[in-house]
């Protein structure tokens, strides 16, 4: 049975008892560490965080095909805007942050 299933039959029972606290209690008292599990939602939710930073992410390009390639294109054109291409949506997302990052460092060089 897992954590969520024995809470909520904890709550569904005893509705007036802090069941979070009980089964807490509970896990402490037989050994139970679960401290690698929160180490492991820590680390989930660090990745999703940098994740949304992405360019891509915050940008919103668009995506098409052009030719045989996946083109994530931000802006009017590829002579105007960033664009990044791969084989797949994905690989064409990393390539447009890549070249995103490309053209702002070369844009700040003097």
């Amino acid at each position: 049975m897992s954590y969520q299933a024995t809470y909520d039959a904890i709550r569904s029972r005893f509705p007036h008892v802090d069941a979070e606290q009980i089964m807490g209690d509970v896990m402490r008292q037989s050994g139970w560490d679960i401290s690698f599990a929160m180490s492991a939602v820590k680390e989930e939710f660090l990745r999703a965080a940098a994740e949304q930073q992405r360019p891509f992410m915050l940008l919103r390009p668009a995506i098409s095909i052009d030719g045989n390639q996946w083109c994530a294109l931000y802006g009017e054109n590829l002579q105007d805007g960033v664009a990044g291409f791969g084989d797949t949506p994905a690989d064409a997302a990393n390539d447009f942050d890549n070249n995103w990052f490309r053209q702002k460092i070369s844009r700040n060089k003097p």
